[in-house]
């Protein structure tokens, strides 16, 4: 569990930030992740990761500016997987607690809610588990120390993941190998070792991933470049090759469609202490 608390050139004073991954629910969460203090950059623009995102609001509300679902996020809610870039409004100082979901925890966590119905959406939490989403927020706010507002996290997750049942066997083989190319694969290639025919496995998809195959696979290998770009990596060029692009030309095409910026300008307003998921948004 990685936590930073003091101040730095990076991180405002009196903030702290913590990350964990925690081993027991890999495959089905990325990351577990805690940040109170200031805010940076009123206005935040959220990319698309091929995540989803639980957020526990312990502190002022935020404002959905522009995107689609709930305008005024002030407890808890999950972001679906999106095609495109959402503008949320963040209050003067901050206290959070978040979930990066894989489609799989996210079917399993939402239970009879397919995944379609989240997506591209920002969603009230209680909408989809009702009054479990406030006994969530009520456990976070009690809590007095990060460490132990991350494992309540991760237990609350975890139980409701361990009632549920899994994702259908073709559909989770082919999200597997879609996550493990990072999006650089052939949909059509997968399709035809699965047996299932194209409309089939789009349907299945939707409800159980949240988008179709291609459109999934879209959306991961963006999150490669948004994190590669962030991490400084290379040329341009060089990066649209490691990504799985056929050029550079059809990355600049890509980035554009599906975060509004192009490279260039993600590079000018990525956060220093950023994953690639985010950028700074300016005034309006």
């Amino acid at each position: 569990m990685a936590t930073a608390a003091a101040p730095s050139s990076t991180v405002p004073a009196g903030s702290a930030i913590a990350e964990w991954r925690p081993a027991h629910l890999a495959g089905l969460v990325d990351l577990i992740w805690y940040y109170r203090g200031p805010t940076v950059n009123t206005l935040k623009r959220i990319l698309p990761t091929g995540r989803l995102e639980l957020v526990v609001n312990l502190g002022e509300p935020y404002q959905l500016v522009s995107g689609a679902g709930t305008e005024r996020l002030a407890s808890c809610w999950i972001s679906g997987l999106q095609a495109g870039p959402m503008v949320v409004a963040q209050p003067a100082r901050q206290d959070v607690v978040g979930v990066r979901l894989r489609p799989a925890g996210a079917q399993a966590l939402l239970s009879d809610t397919p995944l379609r119905v989240v997506s591209g959406l920002h969603v009230a939490l209680r909408d989809l588990v009702g009054r479990a989403a406030e006994e969530l927020r009520e456990r976070l706010a009690e809590a007095t120390t990060v460490e132990r507002r991350l494992r309540l996290a991760a237990r609350w997750v975890g139980d409701r993941i361990v009632r549920a049942g899994g994702l259908d066997p073709a559909v989770a083989w082919t999200a597997a190998r879609i996550e493990r190319s990072r999006g650089a694969v052939s949909i059509g290639a997968l399709r035809q070792r699965t047996g299932l025919s194209k409309a089939r496995m789009v349907l299945a998809f939707r409800e159980q991933i949240g988008v179709a195959p291609k459109l999934y696979a879209r959306t991961l290998r963006f999150g490669r470049t948004a994190e590669l770009l962030q991490g400084g990596a290379g040329r341009l060029a060089e990066v649209a090759l490691t990504a799985g692009y056929y050029d550079q030309p059809h990355m600049n095409a890509e980035f554009r469609e599906l975060s509004g910026l192009t490279p260039r300008e993600f590079l000018a307003r990525r956060h220093p202490m950023g994953d690639g998921t985010t950028v700074a948004e300016p005034a309006r």
